[in-house]
């Protein structure tokens, strides 16, 4: 009964494989499910590995794998040395957490008697803790990661004693490297949702600081404060080819956007900046703003929403932007404008002939259709219709009431008349489908008492919509 049911799984496996792309040195089982628990049922997958003789990239995101299936896959990648590039993002699903860290070291140790160079490592969405830092840790220090220019480690629940374990791995792995004369360069660093609050992101900045290689860094949702932002734009500063900056969804307040704007004067190649959700505040945003009219050549978006920006600052942001010729979007969303501050910032923009940079204008109709579709709303069904449209305006609230708490913070959305005006600037536009219309017509006719609050500006949205559907 065991030999079949493994015959069995062989042959799902063989059959799987033989759809898997294979080509320019890459050997793909991305997103095929696999549940590997044993050597038995990666035998396949272990062949193939083993025939191909110029493997430079190996993916193995979305699938399962268990200890003895690692330890076969790693003795198969022995012999690879020109393997340069591991996609195994997302491939410990329903593994215990005591399991990742093993099976993380045996392939770890193949790489390293295998002599590869790696240029890329991904490890992302595996929730392995700081044990998992701890199983990757060797790897990360020995020549094998000294070519790495790509890390990425996004939600993978590392905490602040994995970003500590990471950063000393990385500090190791520079000096080892630069010993032998070609120092660590990595290019991209991805290490998003991993808790490591100021503690991990201070010692992260240490190694940050020692490499000065960096173009990208994403570093969203981590807990970080004003303390730890502070850590991080000094080291930053130190990288002068600095591209991408995605800080989303930490807690700057004052202290940490001054150092942040102090540290942006350095850095003339940046083209995104992210700091949407920082609670950079009023003062923040005016230092970024002079930052910005200074300097930052080639800026091309930056993201300021729910930073509790009040109008008058809004409005300084607004017209240093003007004068950047590659500016693409900037996102002022969720910020304490109210209904007339919207109203100015919006005119402001047009004058200077900048309207379609303004991201709660431009992205509105997206937004919009994102959620129609994906909510599948019918006009006759008003509380889904309902639903909708609270979502959608609690993407452009211009009061969004945040109140600090400490370095923390609460935030708390409501229905705004300021939002109902955006919504009724994006139905005349011509992007604005008159099916849409009609459904919404339907929903805010029908529904007086919803918007009691507001009334006037349901007026100009019902209006709106009323030209629209008969357009």
């Amino acid at each position: 009964m065991t030999l079949t049911m493994a015959s069995d799984d062989i042959a799902q496996l063989a059959d799987a494989l033989s759809k898997t792309h294979v080509g320019d040195g890459e050997l793909s089982y991305k997103g095929l499910g696999l549940k590997l628990d044993n050597a038995e049922s990666a035998e396949e997958l272990v062949r193939e590995i083993q025939q191909y003789q110029d493997l430079r990239a190996l993916r193995l995101e979305g699938n399962t794998v268990g200890v003895e299936a690692a330890q076969a896959i790693a003795k198969a990648l022995e012999s690879k040395d020109l393997l340069q590039r591991c996609y195994w993002s997302d491939m410990f699903t329903g593994r215990l957490r005591s399991e990742i860290p093993t099976a993380l070291r045996s392939l770890g140790s193949a790489l390293m008697s295998a002599g590869a160079r790696l240029t890329v490592l991904d490890l992302s969405d595996n929730a392995f803790g700081p044990d998992g830092v701890k199983g990757i840790e060797q790897l990360l220090k020995s020549p094998s990661c000294h070519t790495l220019r790509e890390l990425r480690l996004n939600n993978c629940g590392m905490g602040i004693g994995g970003g500590k374990i990471l950063a000393e791995a990385l500090i190791e792995c520079h000096r080892r490297s630069s010993a032998l004369g070609a120092p660590l360069k990595l290019r991209v660093f991805i290490s998003g949702r991993n808790r490591l609050e100021n503690e991990g992101a201070s010692a992260l900045a240490k190694a940050f600081q020692l490499m000065g290689s960096l173009e990208e860094v994403h570093m969203p949702q981590n807990g970080i404060n004003h303390a730890g932002v502070i850590a991080l734009a000094s080291a930053m500063r130190q990288n002068p080819e600095l591209r991408v900056l995605n800080f989303n969804d930490n807690t700057f307040t004052k202290k940490g956007t001054l150092a942040m704007a102090q540290a942006l004067k350095h850095l003339r190649n940046i083209q995104v900046i992210n700091f949407g959700d920082c609670l950079v505040r009023s003062e923040g945003a005016i230092a970024l703003a002079a930052v910005l009219r200074e300097g930052l050549p080639i800026l091309k978006e930056l993201n300021l929403s729910f930073g509790e920006i009040t109008e008058a600052a809004a409005l300084v942001v607004a017209q240093a932007a003007m004068d950047k010729p590659h500016m693409e979007i900037v996102d002022l969303n969720g910020n304490c404008l109210g209904e007339e501050g919207c109203e100015a910032l919006r005119e402001a923009m047009e004058n200077m002939d900048k309207g379609n940079l303004l991201a709660s204008l431009r992205e509105i109709k997206l937004t919009l259709l994102r959620f129609l579709l994906s909510h599948q709303v019918d006009a006759s069904d008003t509380h889904k219709a309902a639903d909708v449209l609270l979502k959608i305006a609690s993407l452009y609230s211009d009061e969004p009431e945040t109140k600090a708490v400490g370095e923390g913070k609460l935030k708390k959305v409501a229905l705004v008349p300021g939002q109902l005006l955006c919504l009724a600037h994006a139905v005349q536009q011509d992007y604005f489908p008159k099916h849409h219309a009609l459904l919404f017509y339907t929903f805010v006719s029908k529904n007086n008492e919803a918007f009691k609050s507001c009334s006037a500006a349901r007026e100009r949205l019902n209006s709106a919509l009323e030209m629209r559907c008969h357009d």
